[in-house]
């Protein structure tokens, strides 16, 4: 039998994983809502909008689609053609039009701190996977989380391909025709709140910022976004 309530699908970006969602997804879950974290490879833009896809095609019922950050990037592309999502959230996201990347995006307005934050570690095949450097995960990541947490949330993270974070979006983005919702964090150091200020106006989404919130506002801030996700869900189910 079909679900008539929505699941909320949570995507997360990169230098990151699922965990990261604990809070947000205990608040979810304390309102009755059904949650997904799903699993993002963060090694090409194709390949991981992809397997969120067939993720996607698994799940019965409405389906509310959530990305932080290059998840952003992937929700974008995973929801288009599918009938079945009826909302976009983005947070501290990116949301790209066809042919640009996340890189591309990142540096479009002034105030990003990536270019000084990664560090590399070189693969077979001439590949590289990009980390936060833990030295400046706090300052630049996660500014408004106790230092505690933000060490445990680098020591954590997942590595991105350069690949994945240059690959330019392909084919219709998926906020063209679903109904989009954004939270811009108000003092990100990874996506100047500029840069998701134009990404959230270009795409119509309704907008709430969040002064003072850092790249991982999410976990900053999850009653907020509970809420935020929540509205979403009763605009939209």
């Amino acid at each position: 039998m079909a679900h008539s309530e929505p699941t909320i699908v949570l995507v997360h970006g990169a230098f990151a994983d699922g965990s990261g969602f604990t809070p947000l997804i205990e608040r979810l879950a304390s309102d009755g809502h059904r949650v997904v974290a799903a699993p993002n490879p963060l090694r090409g833009l194709s390949s991981d909008a992809e397997q969120v896809k067939a993720l996607l095609k698994s799940i019965e019922g409405p389906i509310i689609l959530v990305g932080h950050s290059y998840g952003g990037a992937v929700i974008s592309a995973a929801a288009t053609g599918n009938s079945a999502v009826k909302a976009l959230v983005y947070l501290a996201a990116f949301v790209p039009e066809t042919g640009e990347s996340v890189q591309e995006l990142v540096e479009k307005f002034p105030g990003s701190t990536v270019g000084v934050s990664l560090k590399p570690v070189p693969l077979p095949g001439e590949q590289v996977d990009l980390y936060i450097d833990p030295r400046v995960f706090h300052l630049n990541f996660a500014g408004d989380l106790p230092a505690d947490q933000a060490a445990l949330l680098a020591i954590t993270q997942r590595p991105a391909t350069g690949a994945a974070l240059g690959e330019p979006a392909e084919g219709p983005q998926a906020w063209h025709t679903i109904p989009s919702y954004n939270l811009i964090s108000g003092d990100d150091r990874i996506i100047p709140p500029a840069a998701q200020e134009f990404m959230a106006r270009r795409s119509g989404a309704r907008i709430e910022v969040v002064e003072g919130a850092s790249h991982l506002v999410f976990v900053s801030h999850p009653d907020l976004t509970a809420a935020f996700i929540g509205r979403a869900v009763s605009e939209n189910i």
